[in-house]
Order: C-alpha cells, then sequence, then structure tokens
C-alpha cells in the first residue's frame, strides 16, 4: 500500500478513533456470559482484531448525515458481533484451522460449543439492538441474518461445481455485501435520513461489499499464506468456483477447464497443482477481469455519493473505496 494511502487511512482513523474506541468497549462488555466457555471464546474473538470495517461503515454512514448520539457505538458493536458470529459459523462449516493468523476458534473449543457460541453472539447482537427501541433497526437486522444464512446453504448447495456470474454474485451479496449494505442503512436510519439518503448509503455499501468480496476472493489466489493468515487458495480447495475462476472455466481450453474441474470435485490439488491454477489463471487473464469487476462496483459506489453533503465523512467513504480495491490483505 502507497504512502499516500497509509496516511489516507491514519486520517480516517484520527476521524473515528474515539467512536471505534467506543465500540470496543462496547465489544469487551458484550462478550461476557455467565458461562465460561461462551466467554473464552468470544473474547479470543474480539482479540484476533480485524479491520472493523463494518462497524466503520456505519459511522460513517450516520456521521455523514450529522448524527451524533450512542446508539451509533451500540450498532457499531452489534454488525460487529453479527460478523464475528457468522466467521464462527463459516470456520465450522468449511473446517477451517486457521483465521487471521490465529488458530480458529473450533480447532481449540471444538465444532459443537463454538456453533452454540456463534448462535449466542447472533442473540447478543440482537439484545444489544433491542435497546435502541426501533423497529425499523429490528427488522434490518432480522432481514440481514436471514440472507446471510440463506446464502451460507446456498454456498453449500454450490460446492464442488462451478457455478455462472448471476450465482456467484448471488451468493457474494448475501454473504458478504448485505452486511457492508445494512451497516450503511442502520447509519441513515439512525441520523433519521431521508428515503433517498438512505437508498443512497446501502447502494454505496453493496457495491463496496461486492467489490471487497472480489477482492477477497483474488487474494485468496494470489497471495501468500503468510498475508493471508491461513492456507492459499482455500477458496478453490473447499471446491468454491469464485470469479477469476469463473472467468477461467468460461475462456480457458477444454484442458485447463477439466484441470480446473479435478480441484473443485477432489477438493483440493492432487491432480492439478495449485500453481498450475494459478498459471491459467494468468494465462486468460482472469485475476485482471475480475479487479476491473472490483474497480466498477467501487465507481457505482463512488457514484452513489453523489447527492450526500460534502464533509470530511464522505470524503472518509470515498477513501474506503481506494483501500477496499488496493489492500493486500
Amino acid at each position: 500500500m502507497s504512502t499516500l494511502a497509509i496516511a489516507t487511512a491514519q486520517e480516517v482513523f484520527d476521524l473515528l478513533r474515539d467512536d471505534l474506541t467506543a465500540i470496543e468497549r462496547e465489544l469487551e462488555r458484550d462478550a461476557v456470559s455467565s458461562v465460561t466457555a461462551i466467554t473464552e471464546i468470544a473474547e479470543y474473538l474480539r482479540a484476533g482484531g480485524g479491520k472493523r470495517i463494518r462497524p466503520s461503515l456505519l459511522l460513517l454512514a450516520a456521521r455523514s448525515l450529522g448524527y451524533t448520539g450512542h446508539g451509533m457505538i451500540r450498532l457499531g458493536a452489534v454488525v460487529e458481533l453479527v460478523h464475528t458470529a457468522t466467521l464462527v459459523h463459516d470456520d465450522i462449516i468449511d473446517g477451517a484451522d486457521t483465521r487471521r493468523g490465529r488458530p480458529s476458534a473450533n480447532t481449540t473449543w471444538g465444532n459443537e460449543k463454538c456453533v452454540l457460541a456463534g448462535d449466542w453472539l447472533y442473540m447478543q447482537a440482537f439484545r444489544i439492538a433491542l435497546e435502541e427501541r426501533n423497529f425499523k433497526v429490528l427488522d434490518l437486522l432480522i432481514g440481514l441474518t436471514q440472507q446471510m444464512v440463506e446464502g451460507e446453504l446456498l454456498q453449500i448447495q454450490t460446492l464442488g461445481r462451478a457455478v455462472n456470474e448471476a450465482e456467484y454474485y448471488e451468493l457474494i451479496y448475501r454473504k458478504t455485501a448485505c452486511l457492508f449494505s445494512t451497516s450503511m442503512q442502520l447509519g441513515a436510519t439512525l441520523a433519521q435520513g431521508t428515503p433517498e439518503q438512505e437508498e443512497a448509503l446501502a447502494n454505496y455499501g453493496r457495491s463496496v461489499g461486492l467489490a471487497f468480496q472480489i477482492v477477497d476472493d483474488v487474494l485468496d489466489l494470489t497471495a501468500t499464506e503468510e498475508v493471508l493468515g491461513k492456507p492459499v487458495a482455500s477458496d478453490l480447495r473447499e471446491g468454491k468456483t469464485t470469479l477469476p475462476v469463473i472467468h477461467a472455466l468460461e475462456h480457458g481450453t477444454a484442458s485447463e477447464r477439466e484441470s480446473i474441474l479435478w480441484v473443485l470435485e477432489d477438493g483440493g490439488f492432487r491432480r492439478t497443482p495449485r500453481e498450475q491454477i494459478q498459471e491459467i489463471l494468468h494465462r486468460n487473464g482472469s485475476v485482471d477481469y475480475a479487479m476491473v469487476a472490483a474497480d466498477r462496483h467501487a465507481e457505482q459506489a463512488r457514484e452513489s455519493l453523489v447527492d450526500l453533503e460534502d464533509s470530511e465523512f464522505k470524503r472518509a467513504l470515498l477513501w474506503v473505496l481506494d483501500f477496499v480495491v488496493a489492500r493486500d490483505k
């Protein structure tokens, strides 16, 4: 990442520093249960960090519309709890050993305890959101959770087979972009924005979420294990067809397509080495194709903010787009 990008990232962090610190304190309080195992798992997950992108988006949406109340701290913690719960369940479903460079929670506590801890985190998120006494907030969170669960089920149904672009975008919307979109919409709801403002910010969240997941999928195939904090090409090994792979399947030779399909069917690189897959993607320009798509969604997000009043918070939202498409992990 360039020196300018790092400087800009620091400016955004400084802009939200007090709010993010308050959200971290809220998350620390929210991780406590009367059952020791749940507290241990929840605290382990919280301490694992993460970029806190979703709470940051909620804060920027709310503040860009002039909101200053405590509700954005509360709901910032809520969207992070929902995100964390999905990661716990994802790791169990995927049989993942690592998460962000550390052992995944299920490797330490086992699947049984972790699936229940994930359920607890979901319910804890709703309990905290209930303090807002706002039915629209609850409605948004219920719709969000249902879409994310449906996305996970759709993903399971497609494992081991090629999907087309329409199916891929449906999956990544439900699994990733809907949480970005809802985070923005929650911020707008707190600020009592107009329907037009709410729609614009939700559209921004959707587009930036799609770009984020496409870049994530590219990095899974191109970055190193040290950068990723998990094995390279985990998605392909788990039978997931991401955008670069879809492009290679559509534009590669018959033998290249067969090589990719073997990996999807085998759930590993027994018949086709990982390096060969990377070469196929490179030859067909598949990674570049995916990054162009990510840039296109980032541009759509930028266009969503055209009518938003200029402020340091709007400028931060515009910077987020550059961070999403240029990040290396």
